[in-house]
């Protein structure tokens, strides 16, 4: 048994973390908004699954028309780029149209959280309508040919599981470069500590909550992509049991911290990984659940909640 354990570990480590880098760039989406407004936003996950669905629908296109050759170069880029484009633009309309409204009439954090849950199930609505309750599937064997593997080590690898983590891995410490060494992040860090403050110092607050949706809801739309090449299909109702993954691991990493979201993500994506091989699949969201609760027993604040100093939080 022990035997097993240690061969079948390895593959499943590797599993994990190609699962943990795609929750940590949707939990992302939920610290930096909390971060702004302290707020969840619940729509964040169905902002998720509509980029899966924009990259499955362009995918389609591309395949039929063949205006562009099937490779991995060209193909992820434009699907990334529209999912992030239409993404970040609902991301947008989400916070103008759900949110501002309310925080400009003075709305305790009650309105903001139902008006969030409302639009999560305005949007997975609008997508069942508009493309159809069935599965859609992605050709990922039309861009990632199954014959793409290699071995380390006795591990199994496809090079699509490799280009998935080294994308939502770019995509994080670039994030974090923006936050913690441009303008823009220094911005968003006022707005997050002080709002009245960061607006006397002549800062549009607005405008940046603002560029903090689009942001994160472009990441979103990003790891949609990803999800829908590494598990072939996409649902109208998968963002709402992903986003509810992701914002486990946002506040297991400790909501408010970037880095902290990429670290809750790794480690539950990590825990499910080994929950599904080595325990039971039925209990997989039982025992990521069970993690959280004990992080949250033990350090209420997360992992990395409360020891970043306040600066450097977003």
């Amino acid at each position: 048994m022990n035997i097993n354990f240690l061969s079948i570990l390895p593959q499943q480590l590797v599993f994990g973390l190609t699962l943990g880098t795609a929750y940590g760039l949707i939990a992302i989406g939920y610290t930096m908004v909390y971060g702004v407004l302290f707020m969840i936003n619940f729509a964040h996950g169905e902002v998720f699954m509509i980029g899966g669905y924009v990259g499955w629908a362009l995918l389609g296109v591309l395949f039929a028309s063949h205006a562009v050759p099937m490779h991995p170069l060209i193909v992820l880029p434009i699907l990334l780029t529209a999912a992030m484009a239409v993404t970040s633009a609902i991301g947008l309309l989400l916070e103008r149209l759900a949110y501002r409204p309310l925080y400009q009439r003075g709305a305790t954090r009650l309105g903001p959280l139902i008006s969030a849950i409302g639009a999560s199930i305005f949007l997975q609505n609008a997508v069942m309508l508009i493309a159809g309750a069935r599965e859609r599937v992605y050709m990922a064997h039309a861009v990632f040919p199954r014959t793409w593997r290699f071995s380390i080590g006795g591990v199994n690898v496809s090079v699509l599981v490799v280009v998935i983590v080294a994308i939502a891995v770019v995509m994080m410490l670039g994030l974090n470069w923006l936050v913690q060494r441009t303008w823009l992040g220094r911005s968003i860090r006022a707005v997050a500590e002080d709002r009245e403050m960061a607006a006397v110092m002549g800062i549009d607050v607005w405008r940046v909550v603002a560029l903090t949706f689009c942001i994160g809801s472009a990441l979103g739309g990003a790891a949609g992509v990803l999800m829908g090449f590494y598990y072939t299909q996409v649902n109208f109702y998968m963002g709402y049991a992903t986003g509810l993954k992701a914002f486990t691991a946002a506040v297991l990493g400790g909501i408010g911290d970037v880095r902290g979201a990429m670290l809750g993500g790794l480690i539950l994506g990590v825990v499910e990984s080994l929950a599904v091989t080595f325990i039971n699949p039925a209990f997989k969201d039982a025992i990521a659940f069970v993690v959280l609760i004990l992080v949250l027993m033990f350090r209420p604040g997360g992992i990395l909640g409360e020891t970043l100093p306040d600066w450097k939080r977003v």
